[in-house]
């Protein structure tokens, strides 16, 4: 079966970079579109990025447009998430998630998700 694997999080200073990291296993990883997710705590799981099978078409929310880059590396069944100037309000479990299509993803119930990465962010 499908699994997704995050690993990256951790705790960084407001201002600072960290690099989640998503790794794949179970199908062909470069057929499909993946994506980030984020849930702060009491809030509901948000849309972050995603980035279609061929890397081409990517989107991102509002929020973290200029300060994130999502990328894959489709040789090692590997997608990533670049965050620069991360802010107190970006703290959250961050989850990996991947669907059926090629394009992007569901950005309301994509059909996998990892176990999520904590990302604290200090003030």
């Amino acid at each position: 079966q499908v699994q997704l694997v995050e690993s990256g999080g951790g705790l960084v200073q407001a201002g600072g970079s960290l690099r989640l990291s998503c790794t794949a296993s179970g199908r062909t990883f470069s057929n499909y579109a993946m994506g980030w997710f984020r849930q702060a705590p009491g809030k509901e799981r948000e849309f972050v990025t995603s980035i279609s099978a061929s890397g081409v078409r990517i989107v991102y929310a509002d929020s973290v447009k200029g300060r994130f880059t999502i990328s894959r590396d489709n040789a090692k069944n590997t997608m990533y998430l670049q965050m620069n100037s991360l802010k107190p309000e970006d703290t959250a479990v961050y989850y990996c998630a991947s669907d059926h299509t090629i394009l992007t993803i569901d950005r309301r119930a994509p059909a996998y998700w990892g176990q999520g990465t904590q990302v604290t962010v200090s003030s």
